[in-house]
């Protein structure tokens, strides 16, 4: 039979109760005669609590003490899950990253991981034994303890599946699948049975909160086949079913059947636009703008310049809106450096997304999104493409009308 890892995110671990499901599914697979793997994200709302004690004694925390703190909540989940399998005779193992051991670089809060010893785990799975690793974290070259930042044990988990080479690696999470948009702003919302790694990777950093885009990225570069799937279904349910539901993540060369134009709808409200005006057109103007902007730790998303005018140019960015000050700030402190004469911005616009591996061999995709807004008179700011998606940029209190009215422009509901 074939080595599967699972990942079960904090919801699925919220309780002793939950924990104990968990171990009765991971058995269920087990029995079945897979060699199992289990990451665990710590128990929800656990990392947050953590956090928040740390910030009332150090505001801004150490970052190396900080992951000291933080990595606990997973090391508290692998040993109940240990526990609960012990409880009901299975012959279970947990390690922390540092055990395995995961390796990372000396990043703390946003470490990435670098190389992942597989001695000890493959040891114990011959040996027939379910192992539990913390996900979220790892050990630098100086034996700290770094985490991999929000969503890392999705990571964790594709990165050890990437390891072991696993046949698959199952995503457990609180919904049953990727779906073409958000089924609270779109009700006729359909789960997709499949999607590449590119529209999910696009999707992923659109704002799609289902996996983590470090995840799909380390899947994508490592062909880890990755699948999402409900935790919250009853964990005895039938092994075949349960392993063709959800959504799988795969290649497009590995699907035989025809692909949509458009697999879903991404958007993101947390959005803001700033625009300098007036600025001398000059060779490096987009560098005397967006370096300073960049120095500050502050990531850019969408980007115009507009045709020169008698010498002068109109540059246009979008920041995350929490940022949006902070970018403000930093170019009034450079406008004698820049030259610009008047800086506006727009702290309540949203991205809409339209991604599809279709868009490669159909045209027209964009002329009918434009059309479709158009008709709903929302007005179009900014707008960027790729290979497999287009993006807009809209006033803020547009943003779930244009999802469902494009939703039903490209028939998103149907199969």
């Amino acid at each position: 039979m074939a080595l599967i890892v699972h990942k079960y995110g904090g919801t699925s671990m919220g309780s002793t109760d939950r924990i104990k499901n968990v171990a009765r599914r991971v058995a269920k697979w087990h029995e079945a005669g897979h060699q199992i793997v289990v990451v665990p994200s710590a128990m929800s709302g656990e990392t947050n609590r953590l956090i928040a004690m740390a910030k009332e004694i150090q505001n801004p925390p150490d970052p190396r003490e900080l992951d000291m703190i933080a990595s606990t909540g997973e090391q508290v989940s692998v040993g109940l899950l240990s526990m609960a399998l012990q409880a009901i005779g299975k012959d279970a193992v947990s390690y922390a990253g540092w055990q395995v051991a995961i390796k990372t670089d000396s990043a703390f809060t946003k470490a990435r991981i670098q190389s992942i010893d597989d001695e000890r785990v493959r040891k114990d799975l011959d040996a027939g034994k379910i192992v539990i690793i913390t996900g979220f974290q790892g050990v630098d070259d100086n034996d700290n303890i770094a985490t991999l930042g929000r969503g890392g044990s999705d990571t964790s988990a594709v990165a050890i599946a990437a390891a072991l080479k696993a046949a698959e690696c199952l995503i457990y999470t609180d919904v049953d699948g990727v779906y073409t948009t958000d089924p609270r702003v779109v009700s006729e919302a359909r789960r997709l049975k499949a999607i590449t790694f590119e529209e999910m990777l696009e999707l992923a950093s659109l704002g799609s909160k289902v996996l983590q885009t470090r995840s799909v990225e380390f899947a994508g570069n490592y062909r880890v086949p990755t699948r999402v799937l409900s935790s919250l279904t009853d964990p005895l349910m039938d092994l075949e079913t349960e392993a063709n539901s959800g959504t799988l993540i795969s290649f497009e060369e590995d699907t035989n059947m025809e692909q949509a134009v458009i697999s879903g709808i991404a958007f993101n409200r947390d959005e803001a636009k700033i625009t300098v005006l007036g600025v001398p057109d000059r060779p490096g103007v987009a560098y005397h703008i967006l370096g300073p902007v960049a120095e500050a730790n502050i990531e850019v998303d969408m980007i115009i310049q507009n045709q020169s005018v008698d010498g002068k140019t109109d540059f246009t960015f979008t920041v995350s809106r929490g940022e949006y000050q902070k970018a403000v700030d930093v170019l009034e402190g450079q406008k004698a450096e820049i030259g610009y004469s008047t800086l506006v911005g727009d702290s309540k616009v949203s991205k809409i997304s339209v991604v599809g591996v279709g868009m490669r061999s159909h045209v027209g995709v964009a002329s009918q999104m434009f059309r479709t807004l158009s008709e709903e008179n929302i007005n179009i700011m900014m707008i960027s493409t790729s290979e497999i998606k287009i993006s807009v940029l809209i006033d803020e209190k547009y943003m779930e009308l244009a999802v469902r009215a494009l939703h039903k422009a490209f028939e998103l509901e149907k199969e």
